[in-house]
């Protein structure tokens, strides 16, 4: 096992998505300046938290049923294409750009690996 299927690094994701989900409900001023940035339109902006909380359960069904897992991180590495591509649309070289294509990497890498299986 090494970090790319470990159930911890799902775990850790998972809290990340979750955290970004409460942060996107009323964005804060750097995630409303981003989708400003990047021309997210305004009726989908209440879309973004739902998928990142769906993300969050679905990172945590390594725990329960994995390929649901791999399932979420090809999903989100669809997501982080679509991100990092409205960031070059509009060519935003911001942090986001940065962070969306590093996210559109470790997802792509961790659906290619998979999760860990566990042995009992």
């Amino acid at each position: 096992m090494n970090a790319l299927n470990s159930r911890r690094t799902y775990a850790v994701l998972a809290a990340m998505q979750a955290v970004d989900a409460v942060a996107c409900v009323k964005p804060i001023a750097p995630i409303k300046k981003t989708f400003d940035d990047v021309g997210l339109p305004e009726n989908l902006r209440p879309l973004i938290p739902v998928v990142k909380a769906a993300s969050a359960v679905g990172l945590l069904s390594v725990f329960g049923w994995p390929p649901l897992a791999r399932l979420t991180t090809f999903m989100l590495t669809i997501y982080f294409m679509l991100a990092a591509g409205s960031h070059l649309r509009v060519r935003d070289w911001s942090p986001g750009l940065v962070a969306s294509s590093s996210l559109l990497v470790l997802f792509g890498a961790m659906t290619v690996k998979g999760p860990a299986r566990v042995t009992r």
